[in-house]
């Protein structure tokens, strides 16, 4: 049998596991603006998106119990990949933002379900040595999906737009590359992926519905769970109501309190030089915990994440013209969550210590997208009823009950710190 190489997989694998999470909740959100839908109902509709991530744990046995990992990878590939090309079909049609959210949902729980099979695939293909040398390649890769998304990606979009005059002609195009793209990354994997002798079907009655419920129960009934679990739904509180209105205000016209950014100017200064601020800041987050420790600098990492949220009210105050001026608000902002994220990223490692730390983790992020879902839904009627000023200071407002959580929360001496 020939031994892959991971580097021949483990970033398509990544890349690919990034975007279709950035064209869910992301770029479907630029689109919809574009398409000139309601920020009350940008918000409420592309929040709903998230659910697929907050119940995921509750159907990943399925992919332990039916078929295999790989084979689950490459499947969902292709239904990632046809949603992406329903999605082209349906934009020029009538009813474009029910039909085109219909199939972004399809697309979610497709996604959800990918996420599953490909980290359990991960670490199923590698020995252990291998993937620690390649977790920093996943993140990478992973963080290129979102650039290519977020910021290549609206770029030709707005690009389109200027020189065809056809907005929905030019969403479409960028939706049918995305197919292409899919399409040609599940062909590749079902060659390129490697067949672990470890990656086959579970055995019967391995895990039955009481084993499910077990490892369920077990976290639940952990010491402090109540502070646990305030904690992953709120540390995130003021980010999941900016994070919905951040590109709507960005494009906005001047009368509506906006910054009437182009929309190929967002995906130059949100897309790609907020994107690259994020991934240092989240960088440089790891190697302070590494360096010092969690405990030390939760709080300095909370503040770094929570504080440049300061620069949208700023923003929205002065409404500066200049492009290089706001790529570079974004960026202090970006970057600042980036380290902020990191201390988050590190709780839930902690938290999932022990037995089942698999499924324990999946559960942390199941809460994790709660927490960004049900903020995100009602952001939107918020921002509409407050406008953009007194919208982006309830944000820092918002901030309280994050640092209160934060004072409760219980972490080890020397936590995620390197050893000597």
């Amino acid at each position: 049998m020939t031994v892959r190489s991971p580097w021949a997989w483990v970033p398509t694998l990544y890349f690919s596991q990034g975007i279709p999470y950035v064209v869910v909740m992301t770029l479907s959100v630029i689109m919809y603006k574009n398409f000139g839908v309601s920020n009350a109902d940008i918000a409420l509709y592309t929040s709903w998106l998230y659910l697929p991530w907050v119940i995921k744990p509750l159907w990943s046995p399925l992919v332990e119990m039916i078929g295999t990992k790989r084979g689950w990878t490459v499947v969902l590939q292709f239904v990632v990949g046809a949603a992406l090309a329903l999605v082209a079909l349906t934009i020029p049609g009538p009813m474009v933002f029910r039909m085109t959210l219909a199939v972004l949902w399809l697309m979610a729980f497709a996604s959800a379900s990918h996420d599953i099979a490909a980290d359990g695939f991960y670490m199923l293909a590698l020995p252990t040595h291998q993937q620690a040398a390649f977790v920093g390649v996943r993140s990478t890769f992973y963080r290129f999906a979102n650039i290519a998304g977020q910021g290549a990606l609206v770029y030709l979009a707005g690009t389109l737009q200027e020189r065809f005059g056809d907005m929905k002609w030019a969403w479409s195009t960028v939706f049918f590359l995305l197919c292409g793209l899919f399409l040609a990354a599940a062909v590749w994997h079902q060659f390129v992926l490697p067949r672990p002798a470890e990656d086959r079907k579970a055995e019967a009655g391995r895990m039955t519905p009481a084993e499910f419920l077990r490892i369920f129960k077990l976290f639940f009934a952990r010491p402090g769970i109540a502070v646990i679990l305030g904690f992953l739904l709120l540390y995130r509180f003021p980010e999941a109501q900016l994070l919905k209105l951040a590109t709507p205000f960005l494009l906005d016209q001047t009368d509506a309190g906006g910054l009437a950014l182009h929309t190929k100017d967002v995906g130059i200064a949100y897309g790609t030089v907020g994107l690259i601020a994020l991934t240092l800041g989240g960088l440089l987050g790891g190697w302070i915990v590494s360096r010092f420790g969690l405990k030390r600098v939760l709080w300095p990492l909370i503040f770094a994440m929570h504080v440049p949220n300061a620069v949208f009210l700023a923003m929205a105050w002065f409404q500066p013209g200049s492009l290089w001026l706001i790529s570079a608000a974004l960026a202090v902002e970006q970057f600042g969550y980036g380290l902020g994220f990191t201390a988050y990223m590190m709780y839930m490692i902690l938290v999932s210590q022990g037995e089942h730390k698999t499924a324990h983790y999946a559960i942390c992020t199941g809460f994790m997208a709660l927490g960004m879902m049900l903020p995100g839904m009602w952001s939107g009627k918020l921002q509409e009823a407050l406008g953009y000023v007194n919208f982006f200071g309830w944000v820092l407002l918002a901030t309280i009950p994050s640092f209160a959580m934060a004072a409760l929360v219980r972490i080890p001496e020397g936590f995620g710190k390197k050893e000597q």
